[in-house]
Parts: C-alpha cells; structure tokens; sequence
C-alpha cells in the first residue's frame, strides 16, 4: 500500500486527536467537570473555546471527551472485526449448513438499520462506555462477514489452498496461514469505513444520553446540551464539539478513501 494525500491528510487527523485524548491531562487547562469561569462566556483568552452554562471550560471539556470517543469507537471496531472476520472465514470455508445458519443470522442483524439497532441494544444493555461499544460492534459484525466469507469462497478453490489441503493441514492452520493473509486489502478498508461510521454512531448514543453520565465529557453529550443554548447566542456549545465529532469522522473517512485508491493504483501496475 503506497501512501497518498488522502492517507496523510486522514492519518494525521486521527494521530491528533489520539494523542489529544492520550494527553488530555497535560493540554486541558482546567478540569472538565468543574467551573472555571463565569456561565456562558464566548471565546476569550482564557477560555479559547468559552464556557458552558455551567461555568465549565469548554475546551477542557472537547479535550477529555476525546478519551470517551476513541475508546468506544476503538473497543467497537476491534470486537466488530475480530468475531466478523472469524465467522466470514469459518462460515466461508466451511460452508454447509452452518454458512446457511450464520448467514441467515447476519443477513438478519444487518438488515435493521445500523443506528436504530445500536439504540435499541444500548438501551437494553445500559447506558455505560462498554455496552455502548458492544452495541456499535454488533451492527457492524454483519459487514465483516459479509465481506470476509465472500473473499473465502472464491480463495479457498485456489491452488495453494487446495495444496495445502492435501498435505493434511489443519483447518484452522490454512484459514490463518494461507486464507486471513489474502484479506488484508478488505479487511483494512472496511475497518476504517466503519471506524468514521462509528464515530458518528456513538455521538448519536451519547446526544440521547447511552454512552456517559454526566458530568462525565463527552462530543455528543456536550452537543445534546449545547442545542439548548443556541438561540441564545452562546454558538461555541455546538460548533466545538459538533466540530470534533465531524473532523475525527472525516479523518477516518480520507484514511478509507487513501487506502481504498491506494490497493486500486496497485492493482492496476
């Protein structure tokens, strides 16, 4: 994979906003919790980005709510695209009656819509960080499989592995050493295509209150109470963190497109 602006530009966005959250404790001035000036100031020297109505920091508070947002989009993409791929590939290889089973499974969940479903989920299992990334992680196992079991039945007739089949290795020895290897170029596209979809997934459960509790900071909580302050005047309550939330999105969408153009140059050489 050869690096282009794309990649650069979107790689740096995320690399930003990962050490903002990673450093939250040393580049915040105030706490994020607590007043630290008067309600509702705008933008001024000591507080860059104003205060809220209660008197809190605004940018200590786009700051440490960066933690709450990488953690749950990181936990949801890893949960999503480990068991997704185990499936697509145990599904694909093996095929039979459990393909039927597990595609008629995924082919279920993936037919709600992603956001709807991630809702319903968060509200069953409670409103914490954890059960708000399982319930972003189940609506994307479906697009894992789907992607990872289609590569595997047009592999898996491939020489090598035929070859390999003949040799008497194991199953699980093929699908790791011969079969996962292929789907690197898939596998990367969609989890930064779904890393930018998750972003935004967990501002919407945040906004309605599933994610954090307050006074805990977080993007689409701080959203949810800055729309009532809007009319207002007091538009820095909105445009911050509904700011962020749209940035580290896009950074995550200029990755996929790099990486997406990136295969296709290579391909074409």
């Amino acid at each position: 994979m050869t690096l282009n602006i794309y990649t650069v530009i979107g790689l740096a966005v995320i690399l930003v906003i990962v050490l903002m959250a990673l450093l939250a404790d040393f580049i915040a001035p105030y706490s994020p919790v607590e007043a630290s000036g008067m309600e509702l100031e705008s933008p001024n020297p000591l507080h860059i980005m104003g205060t809220d109505n209660l008197g809190r920091d605004v940018f200590s508070r786009v700051v440490y709510g960066a933690r709450t947002v990488v953690v749950v989009v990181l936990i949801a993409v890893i949960l999503s695209g480990v068991i997704g791929t185990v499936l697509g590939l145990v599904s694909g290889y093996i095929s039979g009656i459990l393909d039927k089973i597990l595609s008629f499974v995924m082919d279920s969940i993936y037919a709600f819509p992603s956001l709807i479903l991630a809702i319903a989920l968060s509200v069953a299992l409670g409103p914490n960080i954890f059960n708000a990334a399982v319930a972003i992680a189940i609506t994307y196992i479906p697009t894992y499989f789907r992607m990872v079991r289609g590569q595997v039945l047009s592999i898996k007739n491939e020489s090598f592995v035929e070859m390999a089949r003949a040799l008497g290795l194991p199953i699980t020895r093929i699908m790791a050493r011969y079969i996962l290897p292929q789907l690197t170029q898939t596998l990367v596209v969609v989890f930064s295509m779904n890393s930018a979809d998750a972003v935004l997934t967990e501002a919407a459960l945040s906004f309605f209150g599933l994610t954090v509790q307050p006074p805990t900071p977080d993007w689409g909580f701080d959203l949810y109470k800055g729309r009532g302050f809007i009319l207002s005047g007091a538009w820095w309550m909105l445009i911050f963190p509904g700011g962020m939330i749209t940035l580290l999105a896009l950074g995550f969408a200029l990755l996929s497109e790099g990486v997406s153009q990136s295969y296709v140059v290579k391909e074409g050489e």
